[in-house]
């Protein structure tokens, strides 16, 4: 289901010329408000404890701003990826992303790395290689298939293109607009 979601937002965003960014800036508030209403409720039922009950200090505070930006910088990332890769490395990039979550989570708060979390890293890294063979062996066979054009403009739009600059280089600026009358009646000054 991501892979179709994913898919047809890179299409969406070439069909109506949409930039990740502007893609970002309309979906963002949607899923801030459904966070808002939503995360509480999720938060209760799993935890069966209110978020208004729990004490704020100062450093808890610091880590759940800290975890907002790391979270903002990953969407921002993935709306970067959604238009410039297909659903399949937009996926390989997510396992990616995956295994430096668990690999920083073992250096830096040295959580447990199962035999089964690290067979599925050598594999997720493995596949990673693979598909990043295959994606260069697939662009070597299509290089070698379609001729390179030297240039896609014509012979006759590059004169054009030249003449123009030309031209564009040899007229003089135009000269400052002279004062209006009415501008000289009333001792007005003019605007340079």
């Amino acid at each position: 289901m991501l892979l179709c979601c994913v898919q047809s937002i890179g299409s969406l965003q070439k069909k109506y010329s949409i930039g990740s960014f502007e893609l970002l800036s309309k979906t963002a508030p949607i899923q801030a408000c459904s966070l808002l209403v939503l995360g509480p409720i999720i938060d209760y039922y799993l935890s069966g404890k209110l978020i208004l009950d729990y004490k704020f200090a100062s450093g808890a505070i610091l880590f759940i701003l800290l975890s907002c930006s790391l979270a903002v910088f990953c969407n921002v990332s993935q709306y970067l990826c959604i238009g410039r890769f297909s659903a399949v490395s937009f996926q390989v990039l997510g396992h990616m992303k995956t295994v430096c979550v668990l690999t920083l989570g073992w250096l830096l708060f040295d959580s447990e790395l199962t035999f089964k979390n690290i067979m599925g890293m050598i594999i997720a890294v493995i596949g990673m290689i693979i598909y990043s063979w295959a994606m260069e062996v697939e662009k070597q066979q299509h290089a070698k298939i379609t001729p390179h054009s030297k240039n896609s403009l014509t012979e006759e739009e590059i004169r054009l293109l030249k003449e123009g600059m030309e031209t564009a280089i040899a007229s003089p600026p135009p000269p400052p607009p002279l004062p209006l009358k009415k501008d000289i009646e009333l001792g007005g000054q003019t605007k340079e």
